[in-house]
């Protein structure tokens, strides 16, 4: 079975093109959405295998926040995608437990290898 893959980011550009490097590699993107909200919303309705979100979003929630809810909930692996690699934004991700970050910008083998690795760490 193929893995499912949610994108929550707000650029619209930028998600497309993860979108294309992970349909390449044979994962299944269930999604783009580029709010907290909507993240929230999809997830109740697929849940999917990886999560790769943004920090900054559309919305009330920020990608932080949205993540702690989900978590709540599902134990989704999240990797989080971000500009701002800063000490206070990295310490408020911990308390998620990110599987890890792609600080932008960042290649398209910088995707699959972020996302294998939080499968391969899923999974153990």
């Amino acid at each position: 079975m193929a893995t499912t893959i949610l994108i929550v980011e707000d650029e619209l550009i930028a998600a497309e093109s993860i979108a294309r490097s992970l349909r390449k590699q044979g994962y299944i993107v269930i999604a783009r959405i580029n709010s907290g909200e909507k993240a929230l919303e999809q997830v109740a309705k697929n849940i999917p295998d990886l999560i790769l979100m943004d920090i900054h979003l559309r919305g009330e929630l920020d990608g932080i926040e949205t993540a702690k809810r989900i978590q709540e909930q599902y134990p989704i692996p999240i990797v989080y995608i971000t500009a701002y690699s800063d000490t206070s934004t990295i310490e408020r991700t911990q308390e998620t437990n990110p599987y890890g970050y792609l600080i932008k910008p960042f290649k398209p083998q910088d995707v699959i290898n972020a996302v294998e690795k939080a499968l391969e760490g899923n999974r153990q």
